[in-house]
């Protein structure tokens, strides 16, 4: 679960990966926009950090507001080795 800054970090069991391994991420469904980025891999741990942004109409267009950080959203992540 993501903290107040909306990230989340997920440590692999020592000798899982002898690299980076490949990782996909998914937040758990909620209402509302959430992005998700990687910002560190290493064969040790994996951070993500998510982001909520809600969506406006400007002049009939929607759009998107400026992200901020989503805290308390559940992550789910998936690693392979290379």
């Amino acid at each position: 679960m993501t903290d107040g800054s909306g990230n989340v970090v997920f440590t692999w069991p020592a000798g899982a990966f002898s690299a980076p391994p490949v990782v996909t991420v998914t937040p758990q469904g909620t209402a509302g926009f959430r992005s998700c980025a990687i910002t560190a891999n290493s064969a040790a741990s994996t951070t993500v950090n998510v982001q909520a942004s809600a969506g406006i109409t400007l002049l009939g267009i929607g759009v998107l507001a400026v992200g901020a950080p989503a805290s308390g959203v559940t992550v789910h992540a998936h690693a392979t080795g290379t």
